[in-house]
């Protein structure tokens, strides 16, 4: 490699006159400059020749006795390359969970980052698990099965950019190597002074299928080697054995046989035209990396997995069935030592599926007019469920049934995951400029999560509860194992609803209307209206029923956001820290009173009275405590402050969330009159009501995430609210 880089010559006169702009006194632009020194500070030469090392096959042993790890099949450096980003464990639904940092797409990053769906990435992981160790799941195809718009391809891409990754770094290296001959790739003796045989090395020709170097070493001493090496391997994450399994593909095989006869038999000399050089698995170069896509059966045939014959050659070699005029160049072909991602594999042809019968099961390939050849890959293949259904009612499918793993892939149903779909596509970066009010993108979530779920059968359960308690909520008369029972009676839960794409579709479209971009601010009705206005339009929705159901779910998520802004304006409302204080202190004061059957000194006539029972009561009303489980409840929240001060720590007004919620709604019940927000509504607001709402304001967009606009909107809405007499409250 040369040590110095050719700089690009950039005419800058031709770029001020083009540009009209005038060049800075002093020659070369500065910005000129800048911006090169920004390239040069990305670039890592080091790396660069890590990634191009060459070397001799020899200097290749070598290194493999130093490091067996070099001769992984795929499908162990798929998993090694997993399980390389790390993972976490936790509990959901009574199960261990594994969420595997893989997954959330630190290749670019976060991208392409799955949320939620931890059962299905454990069983795809299980699945390279398996096939790492050598159980048999190495031979077969990988299908992912589940809905629109369920992240199946998402999956795909992530597994394919972390192969690529993988191969990039020293832990994930791997080798192929290239043929040193003359520029017909022909076998040409060259004059030596010893009058020894040797052959032109003048023009190299790579392995068109990225092959391991050690398949060149013969049959016969494979076995010594391998045992050495499996002695030294010891795998971080399995306990699977190295392999060597296969022949050289057929250009490689005529290349060795005319070495060894050009050489006599003498394989060491042959080796010295062997050129081992890194690869690095690409996609876009077509190195490890395949994607076939079904296309008009028409404009397609199997040759676009297994090669072709390269008619321009023929003249030169003689015959079709000469290797060197044949392009290996398939999907299959080039996808050797990585992965091959089939996009909607059940819309193939039949004639494709018989291809990956024997691709999945022998590891191996039937190129035209030459025999069978091995290959060393993961097949993945995704589909939607009618496509498998039809597989499944395909009885001459039978085969091609029996070699696929299928992996269910749903969509999320807990709440927090979903939502963060949405975050990511409409974060602050993407939509510059623009607000989205809170609990907009929490809304449209709530009712996609709704239409995935399946009515609870438990008496007394509505299914915004259900969503609820998969989200982790507590609700009185529900434990963990109720929740196990209510998902293991659901087992279609997730297979159906409303994709996440419709979602982004209709938030997309509100961010654009004509209200948002005049007010630069999207809040949850405009995208509730989106939502129902696209109901009856949607191309998978054709059942009317569908239509009302989904409809009225809608109505169940406007009613639930009502109740949460209602809640926040309260908690806005009620935000003086001291108000709040005094009125808790006076709680306490007569709760322990009462406790100890005491009285309560009255600071103002400085006589002795009886406990607050009125006061004491309005609170814990608020929190929905029966007048029979007072006494219980008072001498819970002693007993709380008693085990706070014997730890040093003091009893505070928000130190108990239950408590803390009640104070926060009795101290809106006896403020909301003196800020009338119900003159809101009307055209007239005094200047002091008004000083108070626009502190509401305030403390709405400071501790809530509101601008002035969506703030307003609010304040208005719940004023409505309470201007009709629904003064429900959560």
């Amino acid at each position: 490699m040369n040590d110095e880089i050719n700089q690009p010559s950039w005419n800058t006169a031709a770029f001020y006159k083009a540009s009209g702009t005038t060049p800075p006194v002093g020659g070369e632009s500065s910005n000129e400059a800048d911006l090169a020194s920004v390239i040069e500070s990305r670039l890592d030469r080091k790396r660069y020749q890590d990634h191009h090392w060459s070397g001799t096959f020899f200097e290749y042993l070598d290194m493999v006795n130093a490091n067996p790890a070099m001769l992984r099949n795929a499908y162990q450096r798929a998993f090694d390359a997993i399980m390389a980003h790390g993972s976490e464990h936790y509990k959901l639904f009574k199960k261990e969970c594994v969420r595997y940092h893989f997954f959330s797409d630190p290749f670019d990053r976060g991208q392409d980052a799955i949320f939620g769906l931890d059962f299905a990435l454990m069983q795809l992981v299980d699945f390279f698990r398996s096939a790492a160790e050598g159980y048999g799941t190495d031979k077969r195809i990988l299908l992912l099965h589940g809905p629109v718009g369920s992240s199946k391809s998402t999956i795909a891409r992530i597994l394919k950019k972390g192969m690529e990754h993988y191969s990039r770094t020293q832990e994930g290296a791997l080798y192929s190597y290239s043929w040193l001959l003359n520029s017909n790739c022909e076998v040409e003796p060259v004059a030596t002074a010893g009058g020894t045989r040797e052959a032109v090395k003048s023009h190299e020709f790579i392995c068109p299928m990225h092959e391991e170097p050690l398949l060149l070493v013969p049959r016969e001493a494979r076995e010594d080697i391998m045992a050495r090496l499996n002695a030294k391997y010891r795998p971080e994450h399995h306990n699977g054995r190295l392999k060597l399994q296969g022949e050289p593909c057929p250009f490689c095989r005529k290349v060795v046989e005319d070495l060894m006869r050009f050489y006599d038999g003498d394989w060491k000399k042959v080796m010295g035209h062997v050129k081992v050089r890194r690869i690095v698995l690409s996609e876009k170069d077509r190195v490890g990396i395949g994607t076939f896509q079904p296309k008009d059966e028409k404009n397609q045939d199997s040759t676009e997995l297994t090669g072709d014959i390269n008619y321009r050659k023929i003249a030169q070699f003689g015959s079709d069935s000469d290797p060197r005029a044949f392009n290996f160049d398939g999907e299959l072909n080039i996808a050797n030592r990585g992965v091959c991602e089939f996009i909607e594999v059940l819309k193939l042809d039949v004639a494709f599926l018989y291809d990956l019968l024997g691709a999945s099961q022998e590891h191996s390939i039937k190129p035209k007019k030459f025999a069978q050849t091995h290959i060393d890959e993961v097949i993945i293949g995704h589909t939607n469920e009618p496509e498998y259904k039809r597989l499944q009612n395909n009885e001459l499918m039978e085969a091609f049934r029996d070699r696929t793993i299928k992996i269910d892939v749903p969509y999320n149903i807990k709440l927090d995951d979903e939502i963060k779909i949405y975050q990511k596509d409409f974060s602050a970066e993407r939509i510059k400029g623009m607000h989205i009010a809170p609990h907009t993108l929490e809304v449209a979530a709530m009712w996609a999560v709704l239409t995935r779920l399946e009515e609870p059968k438990k008496a007394g359960l509505t299914l915004l509860q259900k969503l609820k308690l998969y989200n982790g909520k507590s609700i009185p008369g529900f434990t963990e194992d109720s929740i196990k029972e209510l998902k293991e009676e659901s087992h279609r839960e997730g297979m159906t609803g409303i994709s996440p794409r419709y979602i982004q579709d209709k938030v997309s479209n509100a961010l654009v209307s004509r209200g948002a971009i005049e007010d630069r601010t999207v809040n949850p009705f405009m995208v509730i209206n989106e939502l129902e206005q696209g109901i009856s339009g949607h191309s998978l929705i054709n059942d009317e029923n569908t239509r009302k159901r989904f409809r009225e779910l809608l109505a169940v998520v406007k009613e639930e956001y009502e109740d949460i802004i209602k809640s926040e304006v309260q908690r806005a409302i009620s935000a003086d820290e001291d108000a709040i204080r005094r009125l808790c202190a006076n709680y306490i004061e007569s709760v322990r009173a009462y406790t100890q059957k005491e009285k309560v000194l009255n600071k103002y006539t400085g006589k002795y009275d009886e406990p607050d029972e009125r006061l004491m009561r309005s609170i814990e009303e608020k929190i929905e405590i029966a007048e029979s489980r007072k006494d219980d409840f008072r001498q819970e929240i002693m007993n709380y402050i008693g085990a706070l001060a014997l730890d040093g720590r003091k009893f505070e007004f928000n130190t108990n969330a239950r408590l803390y919620k009640a104070l926060e709604l009795k101290l809106f019940e006896d403020q909301r009159d003196t800020i009338k927000l119900k003159n809101l509504v009307s055209s007239v607001v005094d200047d002091e009501t008004q000083k108070k709402i626009d502190v509401v304001k305030q403390r709405l967009i400071k501790n809530f995430g509101y601008n002035e606009t969506s703030a307003t909107d609010v304040l208005n809405y719940v004023a409505s609210i309470f201007a009709r007499g629904d003064s429900k409250s959560r």
